[in-house]
């Protein structure tokens, strides 16, 4: 396999417009991010999206997040997507420690993410990697 580079996003065109359409759906029903909202995400200080690219197309997709509150910084990963024709081959892990990477830079010392059940290979990796379980509920109040 050549090999995969991790970037954090810089410029949206029209390959990263292309690329979250691709990938979203092979997490989630939801629709992907248009331009506007990529490149608002892009630019705020709280977030960073990581490309994974390989031979130049992009083959996966993380979102870090950071924010403030009263007890110190929290930082979490979301919208991890690999597609499916190279999961398996170490891209998902990594995103995983770009992210982590840019965690250690800014200080912060843990990162929480959630995955569901069903993606147990995403668990085995997360597990692998060093995230740990841990015992709580998580609760979604919808609007």
């Amino acid at each position: 396999m050549s090999e995969v580079v991790v970037e954090p996003l810089r410029t949206v065109d029209d390959d990263v417009v292309e690329a979250f359409a691709r990938l979203v759906p092979q997490l989630s029903s939801s629709p992907a991010p248009d331009a506007a909202a990529l490149q608002a995400i892009a630019t705020s200080d709280g977030s960073v999206i990581f490309l994974a690219r390989l031979d130049g197309r992009i083959v996966g997709i993380l979102t870090f997040v950071t924010f403030r509150i009263p007890t110190g910084m929290k930082a979490w990963i979301e919208d991890v997507v690999v597609d499916e024709s190279v999961r398996g081959r170490g891209v998902g892990e990594l995103l995983n420690r770009a992210a982590l990477d840019e965690a250690r830079r800014r200080s912060i010392d843990s990162v929480s993410l959630t995955s569901r059940p069903s993606r147990e290979a995403a668990n085995r990796l997360y597990q692998r990697i060093g995230f740990e379980p841990r015992e709580t509920n998580v609760y979604r109040y919808r609007l």
